[in-house]
């Protein structure tokens, strides 16, 4: 559950990223923010410290962990990333 949880957070976060920095493209004429972008660094902000307390504080193996977060990483990072690209193209 805990999974499936962050995941959705990831992508609603994602899709706010990405929706405010059209709002914000939209408003000014000089270089594009790139909401996705921004979004995947503050992911992987998210994703380490998240990862670090499952290993550390929870006493999760590595490997668990891992392969739990390379789907909470993974999926919203992904699509974010596609979004970058798709934006960037038609601009």
């Amino acid at each position: 559950m805990h999974t499936l949880r962050l995941t959705m957070i990831g992508l609603v976060l994602m899709s706010v990223f990405v929706f405010v920095a059209a709002q914000i493209n939209r408003r000014k004429n000089k270089r594009a923010v790139d909401g996705a972008r921004i979004f995947i660094w503050l992911w992987l902000v998210v994703f380490v410290v998240n990862f670090s307390l499952g290993v550390f504080v929870a006493n999760y193996s590595i490997a668990t962990e891992l392969a739990v977060h390379v789907v909470v990483f993974g999926l919203p990072a992904g699509v974010a990333w596609y979004l970058s690209r798709k934006l960037h193209h038609r601009a």
